[in-house]
């Protein structure tokens, strides 16, 4: 469904913030009715998550995320320097949980975060896991990983265990691609 609105038109774009990994910007706008605004966001690069699926269950990672001020579960996700994006999903994995895929499909891209960000999220499902050594990233230094079940895992959504949106939505985008089968 889209909308048949004229699009909003950009006077100015201004970096009022940047660093390695983001760049906030703000903007000066017109709104379709010509009436003026302002407009701030953050520039990002698109990030890859992965479900890696096993024996009923999925693996999840844990760690410290500054923003929120406390431990968050969620599936491995991140962004990795990559020829593909199913590259950069299989380094993600690999990196943050050891584990390495047999198979890997794409289910599809989510917005992280429109109205606020520009990246996107890159969605995978991992399957025919085997173990080997974690590569962690010396900031992912707390990270810790466990397996759950499926019933355990959306019982710690429904309880606020598993908050992080991406990862909520993610496994929405692996129901819709399991009950398509």
């Amino acid at each position: 469904m889209t909308s048949m609105r004229p699009e909003v038109r950009q006077i100015s774009s201004d970096v009022v913030y940047a660093n390695a990994w983001m760049t906030v910007r703000e903007d000066r706008i017109e709104l379709p009715d010509g009436s003026p605004g302002l407009y701030g966001y953050v520039v990002k690069p698109d990030f890859v998550l992965v479900i890696p699926e096993e024996d009923g269950g999925f693996h999840l990672v844990e760690e410290y995320r500054y923003p929120i001020g406390r431990r968050s579960w969620s599936f491995p996700q991140g962004h990795a320097e990559a020829a593909t994006r199913e590259d950069e999903a299989r380094r993600e994995l690999a990196e943050e949980t050891g584990l390495r895929a047999a198979g890997l499909r794409p289910l599809g891209r989510l917005d992280a975060a429109h109205g606020l960000v520009t990246n996107g999220c890159h969605v995978y499902l991992a399957t025919g896991l085997t173990v080997g050594e974690v590569a962690r990233e010396h900031t992912e230094q707390d990270m810790r990983q466990e397996w759950v079940s499926r019933r355990d895992f959306e019982r710690m959504v429904r309880e606020g265990v598993v908050a992080d949106s991406t990862s909520v939505a993610a496994y929405s985008l692996f129901l819709l691609q399991e009950r398509a089968l």
